[in-house]
C-alpha cells in the first residue's frame, strides 16, 4: 500500500490518542509512506497546541516534536505546487474543504496520478473522508473500523 498521512493521521503517530494504533499499524503495512510538506507546519502547531492546552505535558510535546523532526526525512514529501494549490481550490469549493484539506486531497491525487498506481488517504477528518469518497480515493480512518474503503 501506498499510503498518504493528512496532518490529522500523522500528528497521531507523535501524541497518543485515538486512532495512533491504527496510524502507527498503517506506516508498518505500508509500502511507502507519503505525506505533503504542509504537514511539517500542520503537526509541529498541534504538537504545540496539546501542549499549551495540557492535554500532554511540555517535556511530552518536546519529545514528540523532536521525534517528528527526526522521522520527517523517512516520508516521501510531495511537494505544493502552483498546480497542487489549484486543484485544492477546486477541490475546497466543489467539496467544502478547509484549505489545507484540498491540499492534502490535491496532493494525494496528483501524487496518485503521477504514479500511475492507487494511493490509500489516511485521515480522521470527516469532510476529507467524504470528499475521498466522492472522488473514489481509498482511504482509511478511524470512523471506518480502521479499514480499507474503496467507493
Amino acid at each position: 500500500m501506498i499510503l498518504y498521512l493528512d496532518a490529522s493521521a500523522l500528528v497521531k503517530r507523535y501524541i497518543q490518542e485515538r486512532g495512533s494504533e491504527n496510524v502507527n499499524a498503517w506506516i508498518d503495512e505500508a509500502e511507502m509512506v507519503t505525506t505533503g510538506l504542509i504537514s511539517r507546519v500542520e503537526v509541529a502547531a498541534a504538537i504545540a497546541r496539546a501542549g499549551r492546552n495540557q492535554l500532554i505535558t511540555f517535556e511530552e510535546a518536546f519529545a514528540a516534536l523532536r521525534q517528528f523532526r527526526a522521522e520527517w526525512e523517512n516520508y516521501q514529501r510531495l511537494p505544493i505546487s502552483e498546480n497542487t494549490v489549484a486543484r485544492g481550490d477546486t477541490l475546497a469549493y466543489e467539496y467544502h474543504l478547509r484549505g489545507y484539506d484540498a491540499t492534502h486531497l490535491a496532493c494525494a491525487l496528483i501524487w496518485q496520478e503521477t504514479i500511475g498506481l492507487p494511493v490509500t488517504l489516511a485521515t480522521f477528518d470527516r469532510q476529507l473522508i467524504e470528499a475521498a469518497k466522492t472522488v473514489k480515493m481509498a482511504y482509511l480512518s478511524e470512523e471506518e473500523s480502521a479499514g480499507l474503503k474503496l467507493e
